[in-house]
């Protein structure tokens, strides 16, 4: 593979993980929801505000290697925006630092956003503003730095402080570049995980433990088929329609299938993805056993653009917005999002 790509400024990183967030392999691997760019918390503005679906803020900053802040000054930059988040009010952030890019994006709150990105429909409505509140109180977050190179130093200063304040913070170091491949781009992030050894066992226990609360996310429809046992009539034709669906858009090249099981296994999502993004046209529910599928306008523009005519004319009346519900699933419905996917996969 040849060199990667320069970033021809810090902007450019900045907006390529704006639009994409679900380029970063977190820890956890915990998807996240932008929330803001360019928030001003205390004196400084923190390149990306965004939140975990249980509500966990998450605070990004974004640096090229070849500025002087890439070496410790983000270190410092990302732990003052974290301490002036720290005891803040969910309404506070929503009536202060986040209250213009909320009205620009349309959403009224917090939770509004997070709702229009979660393709896994992992947030839970009835807690997440509790939780929210929690974690804004207790200061715990995760903080993300995204670099185009790390240098060994900020690798060693990131290592230490994520095994001296697991209990309370999570810090994700990760290099994204750009490759030129067969005359397409593609964006290769990578989380340096840091040298966990020193860490005694309890911290390991707990950062397993907070981990787990946002459900389990596995590789294919395995769970997805079992969470449908004993559903019988049409009911249990549409699953079984839909799990094949997804099954045979899952050969495609560089897509993958996935399930998410949400906490108390509630909602399960089927959720066939473009790889590397991870991102998916759209996402298959069994909530609480009544079948139907979300579309997400946002990716149908990245991935499949030429594809929207055609599946905007197949879902209509219900327009291709951002987690809009398809209630009546028809087949014309679902070979236009096979479509898709195909113009997504490069076929």
């Amino acid at each position: 593979m040849d060199a990667p790509q320069t970033f021809q400024d810090e902007a450019t990183l900045h907006r390529l993980i704006q639009q994409n967030p679900e380029l970063l392999p977190t820890a956890g691997s915990v998807r996240l929801l932008v929330l803001g760019s360019e928030v001003q918390l205390g004196n400084g503005y923190a390149d990306i505000l965004a939140v975990e679906p249980t509500g966990r803020p998450t605070v990004i900053e974004v640096k090229l290697a070849r500025n002087a802040e890439a070496r410790r000054g983000i270190v410092s930059q990302v732990l003052a925006y974290a301490a002036f988040l720290r005891g803040m009010s969910v309404e506070g952030l929503e009536r202060g630092p986040l209250v213009r890019a909320l009205a620009d994006a349309g959403y009224r709150s917090v939770l509004a956003a997070a709702l229009a990105q979660d393709q896994e429909g992992a947030i839970d409505s009835a807690t997440f503003a509790t939780s929210m509140q929690k974690y804004l109180d207790e200061g715990n977050f995760r903080l993300v730095l995204v670099l185009d190179e790390v240098s060994a130093e900020l690798e060693r200063i990131v290592a230490y402080l994520d095994a001296i304040t697991v209990h309370g913070l999570t810090i994700d170091l990760i290099t994204l570049n750009v490759f030129e491949v067969n005359g397409a781009k593609v964006a290769l992030p990578q989380l340096i995980a840091p040298d966990l050894s020193a860490m005694p066992p309890s911290a390991s226990t707990e950062r397993s433990k907070d981990s787990g609360r946002r459900g389990e996310l596995t590789d294919g429809a395995g769970v997805f088929r079992d969470s449908i046992e004993n559903i019988e009539g049409e009911t249990g034709e549409l699953f079984e329609r839909l799990i094949s669906w997804a099954e045979k858009v899952a050969s495609l090249p560089n897509v993958r299938l996935f399930t998410f099981s949400g906490v108390g296994g509630k909602r399960i999502t089927l959720l066939p993805r473009i790889m590397p993004d991870r991102a998916g046209l759209v996402t298959l529910w069994n909530d609480e056993r009544r079948p139907y599928i979300s579309v997400w306008r946002s990716v149908f523009e990245r991935h499949a653009p030429g594809s929207i005519r055609a599946v905007e004319n197949a879902i209509a009346p219900t327009d291709l917005g951002q987690g809009n519900t398809l209630q009546h699933i028809t087949t014309e419905v679902l070979e236009a999002l096979r479509g898709a996917y195909e113009e997504a996969a490069g076929k």
